[in-house]
């Protein structure tokens, strides 16, 4: 177990026989981190954080921040281009201090620690596109360039991004390192580099090599961005101090990813977070990130990785990683989520009484949040071969049928062919029914859950209809279900719901677990099947768990 084995590492590094138990099984993992992080802050002080470069370097250091977040679904047919960031959202200077800088971001992290030290902050630019195909050449340089020019522009002591760490190009399998590659050519290898990055991470060798400090999130659902970017910064300010010098180093493991994604509310990956936060008492240990990896990315550096970024004993930093990393091998078969066909989880909801709340049916695999077009139709046709009553459905991605209710009248009932225009091999085709206009909008909201409470979001031009007793959220704009207010905002209440079907892997959990009675999951068939036997990789490096299980001896 990566505790037990991890207290053994920590036991050899500190010479002594043994570590204390209350390091371990009393240990809040959260908790632990924000320990660790006190631990490396000294006293706060007053910074200057504007979209204008300040010039006077008596009052901190200078350091230029950054946010560019895209998870490149390999299979996707959807190439990302300047609208699809565009629409999720492209925000400069100020503009991206003012939307994002008190929110639960890797921003709002970052200013923390810049006005805690005094520093001088130049914020380029925050922007975030919807998991889909290869963000296009022209479309990365236009993001990378006006970073690239601002670092030659002025003289910084450091750099802090927030990136995703699953971005690939149309011209490179290694997003984020190649902007690390284009920002170390200018600035060279002395200026220290922070990079944040989701759990999600393909994290490659070059990553590690052009970023001195990596720190991942540490939550599935996600829950810490604002945390992760304090830890980040508040390593990079010690660098910059020059009380440190700290280098990453990366294991992993031949699996596309994680087998559980990396989901931290339940299973082994409690346990690892515990020995990562255990591990990162120790003085020359500043960030341990474990990476759960992104398996709809076909690339050759493709799945989980274990890195500690640290100083001093790099050969018992590596040693700690290597147990982790051996943990998620050794426990590749452990599989927490039962993946129901859509015709078996239809069948509990329309049996379902909704006594302790309403029954959540995930659909994982039409998740917009990994790259899923969110137009299968399958869950949907299930629902109402099997007559589920009482239900709301979303988010079903069809502009054209949005459009097309766009000329109608509230309570006027239309025939649409709705969802599965964009491949009808993964999910379904779409469905022809006849339905009734609930609502029209312009797709605004504002989450008010753990994940992204105060932070505005838009589906685009959206409708509410009805079919039967389901309620269904149709939308221009792909994006998974992750808080009440997507649905509460459009007049979909899911509280007095007795099904509420969405489409998301895990995020959902944080906003909807409180409220459900019960949650299954299942698979559509969609792009993000957790079947992957099912999709076309060429990329990745064989033989490599799942698909070579059997003929390459992978069975323990």
């Amino acid at each position: 177990m990566p505790v037990k084995v991890a207290r053994e590492v920590i036991a050899s590094v500190k010479g002594c026989d043994s570590v204390p138990n209350r390091y371990v099984e009393d240990l809040i993992i959260l908790k632990s981190f924000d320990i660790v992080a006190q631990r490396l802050a000294p006293p706060t002080g007053k910074s200057s954080i504007s979209s204008s470069f300040p010039s006077n370097r008596q009052t901190g250091f200078n350091v230029l921040t950054a946010e560019i977040s895209h998870e490149t679904n390999s299979f996707s047919l959807q190439e990302t281009d300047e609208q699809a960031f565009l629409s999720r959202y492209v925000l400069t200077g100020a503009e991206a201090i003012s939307e994002r800088g008190e929110a639960n971001t890797e921003l709002a992290g970052f200013l923390d620690t810049g006005r805690a030290h005094g520093w001088q902050i130049k914020h380029v630019l925050s922007a975030a596109a919807g998991p889909s195909g290869k963000v296009r050449r022209t479309t990365f340089d236009w993001l990378c360039d006006p970073i690239v020019s601002m670092i030659k522009q002025h003289p910084f002591d450091g750099i802090l991004l927030g990136l995703h760490g699953a971005m690939d190009l149309d011209f490179s399998e290694d997003g984020e390192g190649e902007l690390l590659r284009r920002i170390r050519e200018v600035v060279g290898q002395d200026m220290p580099i922070a990079i944040t990055l989701d759990p999600h991470a393909n994290v490659s060798k070059q990553m590690c090599d052009l970023a001195d400090i990596i720190v991942s999130f540490k939550t599935y659902p996600h829950v810490d961005m604002r945390d992760t970017g304090r830890q980040a910064g508040e390593i990079l300010h010690r660098t910059m101090a020059g009380e440190i010098k700290p280098h990453t180093i990366r294991v992993s493991r031949p699996m596309l990813e994680e087998v559980n994604g990396g989901r931290t509310d339940i299973g082994p990956m409690i346990e690892r977070m515990e020995a990562a936060a255990t591990y990162e008492l120790q003085a020359d240990v500043f960030a341990v990130s474990i990476n759960a990896g992104f398996a709809s990315a076909d690339i050759l550096e493709v799945g989980p990785t274990v890195l500690v970024t640290g100083q001093g004993n790099f050969a018992a930093h590596t040693a700690f990683a290597e147990t982790i990393a051996d943990d998620i091998w050794n426990r590749r078969h452990e599989v927490l989520n039962d993946y129901l066909s859509v015709d078996e989880a239809a069948a509990i909801a329309a049996t379902y009484e909704p006594t302790d709340g309403p029954l959540i049916i995930a659909d994982y695999a039409d998740n917009p949040g990994a790259g899923g077009y969110g137009d299968s139709t399958e869950l949907l046709r299930a629902m109402l071969d099997a007559g589920v009553g009482n239900a709301c459905f979303g988010p079903m991605v069809d502009g054209e049928v949005v459009q097309q209710l766009h000329s109608v009248a509230v309570g006027e009932r239309v025939q649409i062919l709705l969802g599965g225009k964009t491949d009808a091999r993964f999910g379904g085709g779409p469905l022809g029914l006849e339905v009734e206009l609930v609502s029209l909008s312009d797709g605004h909201f504002t989450g008010d859950g753990p994940m992204i409470h105060g932070l505005k979001g838009s589906f685009g031009p959206t409708v509410v209809i009805r079919i039967g007793s389901i309620e269904i959220l149709v939308v221009t704009i792909a994006r998974q279900i992750l808080d009440l207010q997507q649905f509460k905002t459009f007049g979909i209440d899911p509280q007095s719901k007795s099904v509420v079907a969405l489409k998301s892997m895990q995020h959902f959990r944080s906003a909807f677990e409180p409220i459900s009675g019960k949650i299954i999951v299942c698979d559509s068939g969609a792009l993000c099947t957790p079947h992957y036997e099912r999709l076309p990789y060429r990329n990745v490096p064989r033989p490599i768990f799942p698909l070579d299980e059997a003929e390459n001896g992978f069975v323990s």
